[in-house]
């Protein structure tokens, strides 16, 4: 009876799209064939559970890079694990590449300690010479910052319709609290409604599928959140997931890392693999839904179809034609090779 009642909150969710572009939405049958109005730029907001693990650092400094380039612009970064302290490690990062007016947004109800891999969330206070600050920051108070909820609120109302790609590389915990949200002075729009008209395609770091089955890592910390992320989002909005297997084989070694910065040690994430145990298997799972949403690489997706989030977190992939999910398919060694010299390329660049 219990398990009866638990499937009763699973939602089955019709996401992404085909192709292998910065729009989910390229191909005829694509349940989002009419959201292909805007013709800009990859609007970007980087959802983020910064503070455990290292690849969240090089998706941000892709994101840095890319909008250098003219190739994204990074409305904002939500850090949806936490804590104020992880909201200053995005600080550390956005001032030190130059990007110091990104805002930030956190989290302040959310998943109560969750496992922490690399801890790095002393970065902001780390010293050098005369004991002065290695890094400077922006904020100046963090408990004014914005609730990540609040902040996507008043990005999306700001974009065109149908034009912001989101990367959510760790739990959906705004995302959920975005979705749940009403009307306000930021606008007359619901959470859902917001999402529906101003979203054009969610690009999210987690799933398992294929063979097996069993729970995601990221759903599975926060269950509830997970649960009302599925049942909420709307269906004509597309999502490409990016299940753990296809950055496994993505592998940026610390020692690689630390050597690629060679002109410097006052560098964020060379001070934190030179300071904290990176050597945990740590591999570039994060990167790939960025390089994805802006059009940098090439990716094999599945078929269309439906997902199903079970109460044990287990993801099911049913397929279907008028489905608007879809997910990464891994890469063979050739591939994988080509994502870390892009990976690498970036991280080696001199900070202007």
């Amino acid at each position: 009876m219990f398990e009866k009642k638990m499937w009763s909150f699973v939602s089955i969710l019709t996401l992404c799209g085909t192709l292998l572009l910065p729009s989910c939405s390229d191909d005829k049958s694509s349940a989002n064939e009419g959201n292909k109005a805007y013709k800009g730029i990859p609007l970007v907001i980087l959802d983020t559970d910064i503070g455990s693990s290292a690849d969240d650092l090089f998706a941000l400094e892709l994101l840095y890079r890319y909008e250098e380039e003219g190739r994204c612009k990074l409305l904002g970064v939500v850090v949806d694990r936490v804590g104020e302290e992880c909201a200053a490690v995005a600080d550390v990062m956005n001032t030190y590449f130059g990007h110091p007016n990104v805002p930030i947004g956190l989290v302040r109800k959310g998943i109560s300690n969750p496992p922490v891999w690399i801890d790095y969330k002393a970065l902001p206070t780390y010293t050098i010479g005369d004991n002065q600050p290695m890094f400077r920051r922006t904020v100046s108070d963090y408990s004014a910052l914005p609730d990540g909820h609040t902040l996507y609120r008043r990005l999306l109302a700001a974009q065109p319709d149908h034009s912001v790609s989101i990367c959510s590389v760790g739990f959906v915990t705004a995302l959920a609290a975005l979705l749940e949200s009403e009307a306000d002075d930021i606008s007359p729009l619901s959470g859902v409604e917001l999402v529906r008209q101003k979203v054009k395609c969610l690009y999210i770091m987690g799933g398992v599928f294929g063979k097996s089955v069993e729970p995601d890592f990221n759903f599975a910390q926060g269950i509830t959140f997970a649960q009302t992320f599925f049942r909420l989002w709307p269906r004509e909005v597309d999502m490409v997931f990016s299940p753990m297997e296809v950055g496994q084989e993505v592998e940026y070694k610390p020692e690689q890392v630390i050597s690629e910065i060679s002109w410097t040690d006052v560098h964020p994430i060379k001070q934190v693999y030179m300071t904290c145990n990176c050597n945990t298997g740590q591999k570039m799972w994060d990167p790939m839904a960025v390089i994805h949403a802006v059009g940098d690489a090439s990716f094999s997706l599945s078929e269309r179809g439906t997902v199903t989030l079970t109460p044990k977190a287990e993801t099911i992939f049913t397929p279907s034609a008028t489905g608007n999910c879809r997910y990464h398919l891994p890469g063979n060694e050739k591939w994988n090779a080509m994502m870390l010299e892009k990976i690498r390329k970036y991280n080696m660049l001199h900070v202007r």
